[in-house]
């Protein structure tokens, strides 16, 4: 039987919360040792939820030298992602990090630089990777043929909280970066070619945020074996809910479509566990008989398997002790974490100064 592995969670926020959440009912193979947070409201209000009985920290730092983990969560803001990262796999702590790795890529790669020479597991929070439809709608894509035409979007008409939430991730992202790395990771694992070339436009929709923050943003990227993307992402009060959830792939051989009728309604665009919702998958044949007309009519595949946003989390968790545990090679995870970062910022590149990337 293994020995429970020691986790320090740090941010207590939606995503921290989930994760803490996950690493609290997977009590086998885990035991939480501090809950780390800059105010007190919010690692209160998780501990209470557990009890009151996992101690509390307002210092990453401090945290990490007193409690000396076996494993650290990290549920930040992204610009503290290098710095919180390097600091636990030098300690000698596996970590488990939300998406996106950095802001940049060079700390993105001395992070993973890190992760090799400490010989320590890092996982990075691509959740859809661990969603069963989601996983089903890149299998279908890759079924398609080349090239694929892939179209995405994630609009959030956000107010009250839900706008102040963003207007804070403003500082230090945007919308292109901040979600783009989600979609445009499942892009190149269903098309498995190389991005070349990346152009990107944006706007910046309110004087609610300082000058240079862009809260809409839209890429188009294009990969080696011919297949092209568009990823579209805005947030804030004016946001449109018209087509904000589009997920939706083309090949010579027909097309594959997530259907999320109710999560794609009015008033859910805002809602995170809207996000990862599928509901049906719609594959559409291309081939025709001698008459023109389809052979095939449209298939309407059924999600059987829909987990809720802290199942998810759960399952990403069950992922990383398995990676722990079993040693799992994470090479390839890596490279796709890189792949998907270097595509949205150079989207954000694009878009600053006027010209196409060429990656």
């Amino acid at each position: 039987m293994h020995t429970q592995l020691r986790v320090l969670v740090v941010g207590c926020g939606h995503m921290g919360t989930s994760h803490a959440r996950a690493y609290h009912n997977l009590s086998t193979d885990f035991t939480i040792v501090g809950l780390v947070a800059r105010g007190p409201a919010s690692r209160g209000k998780l501990n209470a939820e557990f009890g009151g009985h996992y101690a509390e920290f307002s210092d990453y730092f401090q945290a990490l030298t007193q409690t000396k983990p076996d494993v650290v969560c990290i549920s930040t803001y992204v610009e503290t992602h290098a710095a919180y990262a390097m600091a636990a796999l030098e300690a000698g702590a596996h970590v488990f990090l939300e998406k996106p790795l950095s802001d940049n890529l060079a700390d993105c790669e001395r992070v993973i630089a890190t992760a090799r020479r400490m010989q320590r597991q890092l996982v990075v929070g691509y959740i859809l990777q661990v969603h069963p439809a989601w996983q089903k709608f890149t299998e279908l894509a890759r079924t398609l043929g080349q090239p694929l035409v892939m179209r995405m979007n994630l609009n959030q008409q956000s107010s009250g909280t839900e706008w102040a939430t963003h207007q804070n991730l403003l500082r230090s992202t945007s919308p292109i970066v901040d979600c783009g790395v989600h979609y445009v990771d499942v892009m190149c694992r269903m098309t498995g070619a190389r991005p070349v070339s990346v152009n990107g436009i944006g706007a910046r929709l309110s004087d609610e945020i300082a000058p240079g923050q862009f809260n809409y943003g839209h890429l188009q990227v294009v990969f080696s074996d011919g297949s092209v993307g568009w990823y579209e992402a805005g947030w804030g009060p004016m946001m449109s809910e018209t087509a904000y959830f589009v997920k939706d792939v083309i090949g010579p051989r027909g097309s594959v479509s997530i259907l999320a009728t109710a999560a794609a309604g009015a008033g859910q665009s805002a809602n995170v566990d809207a996000h990862t919702q599928t509901e049906q998958l719609r594959l559409h044949h291309a081939a025709r008989g001698p008459d023109g007309k389809f052979l095939q009519a449209d298939e309407i595949i059924p999600v059987r398997d829909e987990p809720t946003h802290d199942e998810l989390c759960r399952r990403e968790q069950e992922f990383f002790v398995r990676a722990i545990r079993e040693q799992i090679d994470l090479t390839a995870h890596w490279q796709s974490a890189l792949d998907s970062l270097q595509i949205v910022l150079a989207a954000d590149q694009s878009f600053r100064e006027g010209r196409t990337i060429k990656l």
